[in-house]
C-alpha cells in the first residue's frame, strides 16, 4: 500500500512539475526576489566540497545547485537527480551553455525515498526546495545518511510554515493570492502555484525538521531560518 500511495504522489509531483519547467526559475526569482540565488549559494557553501569530493544533488530540478557547486568547485564530482525529465532537460541546455559540459556533472531519474547508489558513497547531499515534497521525510533522511559517507554533510534549503508574527497575515495573503496570480500570469495556469504554496503551509516548522533530521541519525544538526521564518537552510553530519 504504502508503494502505491508513493507512486501516486511522485505521479502527482511529476505532472505538476512538468507543467511549469519552462517557467520554474523565473518564478522562483519573482516569488523571492532573487533571494534563492543566494541561498543556493549558501547551501553549497556550507556542503564544504573540495577538488575530488562527491555531491549528489537531489530534486535538482533545472540545476540550480548542481551548477553551483561546479562554479564553487570546478574540481567536484556531482550526481544531479529528480523525477521530472523535462525540468532535468532545461538543466542540461543551461548547463552545456556555460562551461560544465564537462564529466564531472552527470544526471539521472531518481526518487528521493529510494537513490539508486550504494552506502557511503558521497562526501555531501544537497537539496533545495525537496523535503516538504516527499511522500515520507524519515525515509528520505535516511536514504541521504545511507549514502553520504561517515563525517559527510547533509544540507537542505526548503520553505516553512509561517511563523506567528505581525507579518504572518501578510505572508498568507501572498502564499494564497499573490503567488497563485503570478503564476497564472507567467504560465496560464495556477493549480501549481496553490499546490506549492500548500506544501510550504503543510509542512513542519524548522525545529521539527531538525529534530527529524536527529531521529534519522544526523548529528551536530542545525538550521538557519530566512526570509521572516518561512525558508530555512538545514545541515547535518553522518557521523
Amino acid at each position: 500500500m504504502q508503494v502505491v500511495k508513493n507512486r501516486e504522489h511522485n505521479r502527482r509531483v511529476q505532472d505538476i512539475f512538468s507543467s511549469i519547467a519552462n517557467r520554474y526559475d523565473l518564478m522562483n526569482r519573482v516569488m523571492t526576489g532573487g533571494q534563492d540565488v543566494v541561498w543556493r549559494r549558501e547551501v553549497i557553501r556550507r556542503a564544504e566540497l573540495a577538488p575530488g569530493r562527491k555531491l549528489l544533488d537531489i530534486g535538482t530540478g533545472t540545476g540550480d545547485l548542481a551548477i553551483e557547486a561546479l562554479k564553487q568547485c570546478p574540481d567536484c564530482w556531482v550526481a544531479a537527480v529528480d523525477l521530472t525529465e523535462q525540468m532535468m532537460q532545461i538543466g542540461r541546455k543551461r548547463a552545456q551553455k556555460q562551461w560544465f559540459g564537462h564529466t564531472g556533472l552527470v544526471w539521472g531519474g531518481a526518487d528521493g525515498l529510494l537513490l539508486p547508489f550504494a552506502d557511503n558513497e558521497f562526501d555531501a547531499v544537497v537539496s533545495g526546495f525537496l523535503l516538504r515534497n516527499v511522500n515520507d521525510l524519515q525515509i528520505c533522511l535516511a536514504e541521504q545518511l545511507r549514502v553520504l559517507k561517515p563525517g559527510g554533510l547533509m544540507v537542505a534549503l526548503d520553505t516553512a510554515p509561517p511563523p506567528v508574527s505581525v507579518l504572518k497575515p501578510l505572508i498568507m495573503f501572498h502564499l494564497r493570492v499573490v503567488i497563485p496570480t503570478l503564476g497564472r500570469m507567467a504560465s496560464g495556469t495556477q493549480e501549481p502555484y496553490r499546490y506549492l504554496p500548500a506544501t510550504t503551509e503543510a509542512f513542519l516548522a524548522p525545529q521539527q525538521v531538525a529534530l527529524r533530521m536527529k531521529t534519522a541519525g544526523f548529528c551536530e544538526t542545525a538550521y538557519r531560518s530566512l526570509m521572516g521564518g518561512t525558508v530555512a537552510i538545514y545541515r547535518g553530519r553522518k557521523s
